[in-house]
């Protein structure tokens, strides 16, 4: 009788039972607010893919102008990644110092006066002069808009929005390339400085629309302001309950007690300033060393793989497959923006259904057959002397092979998952390093790609990129553990296991490091 009595008491009665107990719950609408405002964060990154488009077709221009060789074009080229390492290592000081949304102002007011003095320029030292100014708005824009989305986003949609900076640089180059066909009708002399002097307008309009944007609620916790952090995190989480749970993780990760809510409270000092968060990044514990070896280790790859050199030297890559015409080649890149750009949606629709590390594998393992591909074609056309159809098709097709696969994965995911992995006391500083690494090598591989090719032939310059992905794969399947889902706050439990010399994969029952 006992037990009839609890089934009794444990399962209700038809009758008590309503609509509510026979339908499942509803699955949450999509945070319009978190996503127009991470939308215009995001925008800023179109500021760098413009950059590395539009040089790509102007610097054909810019040599039959200003007389200059091979050399001063790699520098002209590649600098702009050495000139941004600045912004990206005063970027995060400045965005604890201002806030994450008035250091992307910043970043669209320094991109917009290198701009304008790119369009004025007269030779090679003035050009030089605007590269380095815009250089600094590319890195204070790269370091940024990454990290204020993944502060704003909620967990449900992180990876979604985090990919949109990515999203954004594709439709840089793609408008770079467009511009480049549009002012080539121009005198030779005002074409190539409208190309890159243009790039002033939609700066100047993002800088502007970043105003209407709230405070990242991570830096405003940071600085003590409670009340407009719990306001902005009302309108950005799903539900009212999510609110609160962020809300009290990031008063735990500041150091503020849970009890704590008044609307502007006094912040314990922490590790969060100055000389202790580079003592503890360059100190670290075993599981920040990981966090820091994966944030800074998956930005290097990104770029060691010679994406940018197929980007920015695409022009040469075509003329070398037989296209001659200025305007053929143009129309080429355009072809490349395009496939750049649409294969980007596969990532950001699927971040936060498949998980990171799915997707970074397949991208980085369809990178390596295309470039493959593209060393074996060019190779081949370069030891003939008659016309090959068929290389000539597969050297075009592996061009867009390239920039595709790598959109679909490569190219957000690293932005999504190391602004994502690094604690609130050590994010910005830790983006920083990791920028620093991605524009370090974009530079050194864009400044070396003419002399590279010239002395092991082009093939053997994609070849070499080739080797480089492999080894990045290798990387990316020990040593990355995947992170959707989590909230910010819950990284640090996935990190510190990298030497158990086995995958680091999550299980999804209980959420747990399979490597443990």
């Amino acid at each position: 009788m006992a037990g009839v009595h609890a089934l009794n008491v444990a399962v209700p009665s038809q009758q008590s039972k309503t609509i509510a107990d026979f339908d499942p719950p509803k699955k949450p609408k999509r945070n319009k607010y978190a996503f127009a405002c991470t939308l215009l964060a995001s925008m800023t990154s179109v500021l760098m893919g413009y950059d590395i488009g539009v040089m790509s077709g102007a610097i054909i221009y810019i040599k039959d102008d200003l007389k200059i060789n091979d050399t001063q074009i790699e520098v002209i080229t590649g600098i702009i990644s050495v000139y941004s390492l600045l912004g990206s290592a005063l970027a995060g000081r400045t965005s604890d110092w201002i806030g994450r949304r008035y250091t992307i102002v910043l970043a669209g007011a320094i991109f917009f006066a290198g701009a304008i003095l790119m369009g004025f320029a007269t030779n090679y030292a003035f050009l030089m002069v605007g590269r380095f100014v815009a250089g600094v708005g590319v890195g204070y824009a790269l370091m940024i808009a990454p990290v204020y989305t993944a502060e704003l986003a909620p967990a449900s949609i992180r990876g979604f929005l985090t990919s949109f900076p990515e999203v954004f640089i594709n439709s840089g180059v793609l408008l770079g390339y467009v511009s480049n066909y549009a002012f080539s009708k121009l005198p030779i002399h005002l074409g190539w400085r409208f190309m890159l002097g243009i790039g002033a307008v939609p700066s100047f309009f993002l800088a502007l629309g970043v105003f209407a944007m709230p405070e990242s609620p991570r830096w405003l916790v940071m600085q003590g302001r409670l009340g407009d952090a719990k306001r902005v995190l009302d309108k950005t989480s799903d539900t009212p309950e999510e609110a609160q749970l962020r809300l009290a993780d990031i008063k735990e990760a500041a150091g503020i007690p849970e009890d704590q809510n008044d609307d502007v409270v006094q912040v314990p000092k922490r590790k969060s300033n100055g000389a202790d968060v580079w003592k503890e990044l360059l100190h670290p514990t075993p599981v920040v060393r990981h966090i820091l070896l994966a944030g800074v280790g998956i930005l290097f790859f990104q770029q060691a793989s010679g994406v940018d050199s197929v980007v920015v030297y695409s022009p040469r890559i075509f003329q070398k497959a037989g296209i001659t015409s200025n305007n053929g080649k143009l129309l080429a890149t355009i072809a490349v923006g395009v496939s750049k750009t649409l294969f980007i949606f596969i990532s950001t629709f699927l971040l936060d259904k498949v998980g990171r590390r799915p997707l970074l594998l397949c991208s980085n393992g369809c990178m390596v057959v295309s470039l493959l591909a593209l060393s074996i074609s060019l190779t081949v056309i370069d030891h003939n002397h008659q016309k090959v159809p068929w290389a000539v098709g597969l050297s075009f097709a592996s061009v867009l092979g390239v920039v595709g696969s790598f959109s679909m994965g490569f190219g957000p995911i690293p932005w999504v998952y190391s602004s994502e992995i690094f604690p609130l006391r050590l994010r910005a500083q830790g983006m920083a390093m990791g920028v620093g690494a991605n524009r370090l090598t974009s530079g050194v591989l864009s400044m070396t790609f003419i002399s590279m090719y010239n002395t092991m032939t082009i093939g053997g310059a994609f070849f070499f990129y080739a080797v480089i992905a492999i080894v990045s794969w290798i990387f990316f399947f020990f040593c990355l553990p995947e992170t959707q889902g989590r909230t910010l706050e819950e990284m640090e439990e996935l990190f510190g296991k990298i030497f158990k010399w086995r995958p680091i994969l999550m299980d999804k029952k209980n959420g747990k490091n399979d490597a443990a």
